[in-house]
C-alpha cells in the first residue's frame, strides 16, 4: 500500500515589505548624482518625488548656479541637497523635528566631508520655518522651496514673512507644492513661471518681479 504523502505546512511568506525604500531618496543629477539620502519615517515628512524634482530642477537650471537657496521645510533634504549637487552656492535647511534634523546633519557630513566647505555651503537649523522667517533677513535668498506638511496650512504665513522680512532677492524664484484643490494666494508681483500637476499635488514656480504688474 502506497504511503500517503504528508501534508507538511508550507512556510508562510511574509507580506510585509522592507521599509528601507520609504526612508531613503536618491539624488538625481550633479556632483552627487545617485547618492542616497537617509531620513526617518516621521509623520508629515513627505519627500518630493523624483519625477517632480527632475521637472523642477529643469525649470531652475538657468538660475541655480551660485544661488543661495532656502529649503524651508527640509524633511529629507531632497530639495536642498539636490540644489547643492547641481551647483547652488548654499542651501539653508530648516527642520524642527529632532530626529529628522539629526538625519540631515549625517547626510551633510557624508556629502560634504570637508568641515569648512560644509559650514559654508550647508546651513542647518532646527527651527520651524515660521519662527526662522519672523526675523528680519540678514541676507536674501535667490531660490526658496516651500513644501510644508499639507495639514498645517503654513503657506499664507510663510509667504507673508518672506515678503515682509525681505527674505527674497530681486528676481527670486519660489517653488510651492500644494494639494490639488488648495486655493493658493501669492503677492501680485509674483508671476507664474511654471506649473504642473502630479496626482493630487500641484507644484508651481513663481518669479518675484519686484513690482506689481499693471
Amino acid at each position: 500500500m502506497a504511503r500517503k504523502a504528508e501534508n507538511k505546512p508550507k512556510k508562510r511568506q511574509s507580506t510585509r515589505t522592507s521599509s528601507s525604500s520609504n526612508t531613503q531618496v536618491r539624488l538625481i543629477a550633479g556632483d552627487w548624482r545617485g547618492r542616497l539620502l537617509q531620513f526617518p519615517a516621521c509623520e508629515g515628512l513627505r519627500p518630493t518625488g523624483s519625477r517632480i524634482r527632475e521637472t523642477l530642477f529643469n525649470w531652475l537650471m538657468p538660475d541655480l548656479h551660485n544661488a543661495r537657496c532656502l529649503d524651508a521645510f527640509s524633511g529629507s533634504g531632497a530639495l536642498g541637497f539636490e540644489a547643492l549637487s547641481r551647483g547652488a552656492a548654499q542651501s539653508v535647511m530648516l527642520e524642527p523635528n529632532p530626529t529628522a534634523h539629526q538625519s540631515l546633519q549625517k547626510n551633510a557630513d557624508r556629502l560634504l566631508p570637508d568641515m569648512a566647505e560644509r559650514k559654508l555651503r550647508c546651513a542647518l537649523f532646527a527651527s520651524k520655518a515660521e519662527q526662522f522667517l519672523a526675523a528680519q533677513a540678514n541676507a536674501p535668498f535667490d531660490i526658496v522651496f516651500l513644501d510644508p506638511p499639507f495639514a498645517l496650512d503654513l503657506w499664507p504665513v510663510v509667504i507673508e514673512q518672506l515678503e515682509s522680512q525681505n527674505w527674497l532677492s530681486q528676481q527670486a524664484l519660489v517653488y510651492i507644492e500644494t494639494p490639488k484643490h488648495y486655493t493658493l494666494s501669492v503677492p501680485t508681483h509674483w508671476t507664474m513661471h511654471r506649473q504642473k500637476e502630479a496626482g493630487n499635488i500641484v507644484y508651481a514656480l513663481y518669479r518675484v518681479t519686484g513690482q506689481t504688474p499693471l
